[in-house]
């Protein structure tokens, strides 16, 4: 039987990602969202071409189900492979920062719902704290109790 691997023990084999590279693996995701979503948004901006600009909507309910789905997106990954694709390319992974294993979904509900919002809040400084934190936790991962690491061998 293999024998994982369990942080709390060793650490010799992740390291914590910093700001920089979780925040280019993020907008690598931005990427991969707008290209999927763009020919629903286009769609969209066509239907509401020829409307007054009073009646157009802050939020179709195609923005709703579009957001929805990715969120949902987002949390299987990080469920079922402890990343996105865009934090896969980069080697790294969300971790339980006690047991190092995957997260849960819910641990991902909170992480992503009320840790996102409140990274979020005050001019984004909950993201930027990543880069000044001991373990490189953003609010959003202090909230959770995740971590984000990359292999190291």
């Amino acid at each position: 039987m293999v024998q994982q691997h369990d942080p709390r023990y060793d650490d010799s084999e992740y390291q914590y990602a910093g700001f920089w590279v979780r925040l280019v693996a993020q907008l690598v995701d931005s990427l991969i969202f707008v290209l999927l979503t763009l020919p629903l948004m286009y769609y969209q901006w066509q239907q509401m071409a020829n409307m007054p600009i009073e009646e157009i909507p802050v939020y179709s309910p195609m923005d709703i189900v579009i957001n929805l789905v990715f969120a949902v997106a987002v949390i299987i990954f990080w469920v079922k492979k402890g990343a996105t694709p865009g934090k896969m390319l980069f080697g790294l992974q969300i971790r339980d920062a006690k047991t190092g294993a995957f997260i849960s979904a819910p641990r991902a509900l909170l992480r992503y719902f009320i840790g996102y919002t409140v990274s979020a809040l005050v001019l984004g400084l909950g993201f930027i704290w990543a880069g000044f934190d001991a373990k490189k936790q953003g609010w959003h991962d202090k909230i959770a109790g995740t971590v984000v690491v990359k292999r190291i061998r």
